[in-house]
């Protein structure tokens, strides 16, 4: 998002009633969750897809930390 964007926002947002505001946080807040919840699924399909094509290493916490400090 461009900052002219942004800052549009920003200024527009200061001039709503309190009420909107509140309104506008929660649909916003609930928005950035399901975003999160996306990124989340699209990361765990792509290391399911890296699991099944044996693309990951497998091992103790201690192989990991040994190859971390390679």
């Amino acid at each position: 998002m461009t900052s002219t964007i942004l800052n549009k926002l920003i200024d527009d947002f200061s001039h709503l009633p309190l009420e909107d505001k509140e309104y506008a946080v929660a649909v916003i807040k609930k928005q950035l969750i399901e975003a999160k919840r996306e990124a989340i699924a699209r990361r765990a399909k792509k290391a399911n897809v890296h699991l099944r094509k044996r693309m990951v290493k497998e091992g103790t916490w201690k192989d990991l930390y040994e190859d971390l400090e390679k």
